[in-house]
């Protein structure tokens, strides 16, 4: 993330956490080298489409949801054309509470006008309401359902040769049997790891590695049209239908949403 998105930083003090908020927006694609820091991060748009990737997967996020890091997990960020973000950043051992493992969140309404909230607060430690603010974020950030916004990559080194083919070409017809010939492994154990290590099966990974990448083309003011025949789908009613299954609604409403 760039250093003048919105950064929103809880630290431990003697007088209660202190908040530092700060706004902005960013022009140009400035993607930012893997990296880690001791602070658990949620980091949130609210404009613009951003990928964050960990050594577990890609989380392609829109405007309406934000990614949770934990503490000294390495991750990497890449805005697909101009954003105006916000970070969250909590004190390791403010973290106990908080998920343990990478999540992508939908931001409720509470959250983002908490955060909309906080960042009028000057820096200084908290008053007992601005505290209690606080809270609230926190717990939102642990109580909130994870959402389908994940592209989970698998371990093994073949099927990940495999996975890294299909989310550079997620367009590519080859069925299981083929990808397994081309990959050196069987169909069986393809589709048996494939499911262990992702929690999809090989089709539904696929269809899902799809979705992340129309969310990018959407971004880049792709016609839709064309999103649905680049990703191989038969028609455009296919990819609309597909894209509302995933992410309940439709191309043009997540468009207007960017």
């Amino acid at each position: 993330m760039p250093d003048h998105a919105v950064l929103f930083e809880v630290i431990a003090h003697p007088g209660g956490p202190l908040l530092i908020v700060a706004e902005g927006s960013e022009a140009t694609v400035q993607p930012s080298s893997a990296h880690c820091h001791g602070r658990g991060q949620l980091v949130g748009l609210h404009r613009g489409l951003l990928s964050i990737g960990t050594d577990e997967g890609v989380h392609v996020m829109p405007a309406t949801h934000a990614t949770w890091l934990p503490p000294m997990q390495l991750h990497w960020g890449h805005a697909h054309g101009p954003f105006l973000g916000w970070s969250v950043y909590i004190a390791e051992d403010a973290c106990a509470a908080l998920p343990a493992s990478v999540r992508t969140i939908r931001v409720s309404p509470l959250l983002r006008e908490a955060i909309v909230r906080a960042a009028t607060w000057p820096v200084a430690p908290l008053n007992p309401s601005q505290t209690r603010l606080a809270g609230v974020i926190m717990d939102e950030i642990a109580t909130l359902p994870v959402e389908p916004c994940g592209l989970p990559l698998p371990r093994e080194p073949r099927l990940l040769r495999i996975a890294a083919a299909l989310v550079a070409r997620p367009e590519d017809e080859r069925g299981l049997d083929e990808w397994a010939r081309w990959g050196g492994v069987s169909a069986r154990t393809l589709s048996r790891r494939f499911v262990s290590e992702t929690g999809f099966s090989f089709s539904a990974w696929r269809q899902r590695a799809r979705m992340m990448r129309s969310l990018e083309m959407l971004a880049a003011g792709r016609p839709v049209t064309a999103i649905a025949l680049d990703l191989g789908y038969a028609s455009p009613s296919a990819f609309i239908s597909a894209f509302h299954r995933t992410f309940g609604e439709t191309p043009k409403r997540y468009r207007e949403r960017l």
